[in-house]
């Protein structure tokens, strides 16, 4: 059967609400117009005027860099570091003994000690020539030892720091130098023995006890410096054949410029890179330059000392 509707289209269209709770505008009493516009704070517009300030001076600054890098003709990756190496200020190993309370750190009524534990199977030849330049700069008591892991070891390595030609108290002396022969993997320091733990690999110890010198490099020679040491453990001393080639005609190129390996003072880099050549007996291989250098190392005392071991 059909029921006719109730209401038409229209009408059903007409009372249907526009929304769930019809609710009354509380900003306003009804019946009123919307107030006007409110003004902006000064200082709102203070802050958006200086942003756009420095914002259009930020853009005028980077079209200015733009335009000079622009400018520049040599890329950054041939750039020569070897102008900042000349101009850097080094402080010559003769000079006076740098502070050795602040480099560390003053500790009363005690020696400072460094004990070094090394194989005598491979010995840390580069530790030895340290020792010898540190001897000059600072009064050390020095002492060789024999752990009990080690079974024999030749007489020189017993000796090689020589006689303790002076007998002192102990409170007169600035440094202690202990090297114990012992069965270690690698040479291993340690400065405070209660508080520090230790230091591994010949490298790391050399720059060490190299920075007792006091030397300040800027961050170029610095890490020059790290890469030659790195590079004489890593490849001339651990590397194959290839590589130790490849390494000994950078040797060559670097010192074709200068007299040492970075720049024109002995530094750790040197010391390192010599001692690994006699200990891997590329020495009578190498190239003209690296000859030379070699040469020079061995005209200084602390490096002649060290040959009389390999003897």
């Amino acid at each position: 059967y059909k029921v006719r509707p109730l209401h038409s289209a229209g009408v059903l269209a007409e009372h249907l609400p526009s929304c769930m709770y019809p609710l009354p505008n509380l900003h306003r009493a009804p019946g009123t117009a919307a107030p006007p516009q409110e003004e902006v704070d000064p200082s709102l517009q203070a802050l958006e005027s200086r942003q756009e300030e420095i914002l259009k001076r930020l853009y005028e600054l980077k079209s200015a860099v733009d335009g000079l890098s622009k400018m520049i003709q040599t890329p950054d990756a041939d750039f020569d570091v070897t102008n900042i190496i000349q101009t850097d200020e080094f402080s010559p190993l003769t000079t006076n003994g740098a502070d050795l309370d602040l480099m560390l750190g003053k500790d009363y009524g005690a020696l400072k000690d460094v004990v070094i534990n090394a194989n005598p199977s491979l010995p840390p030849l580069s530790l030895l020539v340290i020792h010898s330049l540190l001897c000059e700069r600072y009064k050390i008591l020095s002492a060789v030892h024999t752990h009990s892991s080690v079974k024999s070891v030749p007489e020189n390595l017993l000796k090689c720091f020589g006689e303790q030609t002076k007998k002192q108290p102990r409170h007169e002396y600035q440094l202690g130098f202990t090297l114990i022969w012992k069965d270690v993997p690698k040479p291993q320091m340690k400065f405070s023995i209660q508080t520090m733990c230790p230091i591994e690999g010949e490298g790391n110890i050399a720059r060490f006890l190299f920075s007792l010198f006091g030397q300040k490099y800027n961050a170029v020679t610095s890490t020059l410096i790290d890469s030659w040491v790195d590079t004489a453990i890593f490849q001339l001393k651990e590397g194959s054949s290839k590589e130790r080639g490849a390494v000994l005609r950078s040797m060559n190129a670097a010192l074709g410029k200068s007299s040492w390996l970075v720049g024109n003072e002995l530094t750790v880099a040197d010391v390192v890179a010599w001692c690994t050549l006699q200990q891997t007996g590329t020495a009578n291989t190498a190239p003209a330059n690296v000859q030379k250098w070699m040469k020079s190392c061995e005209n200084l005392a602390p490096f002649s000392s060290v040959m009389k071991l390999l003897k």
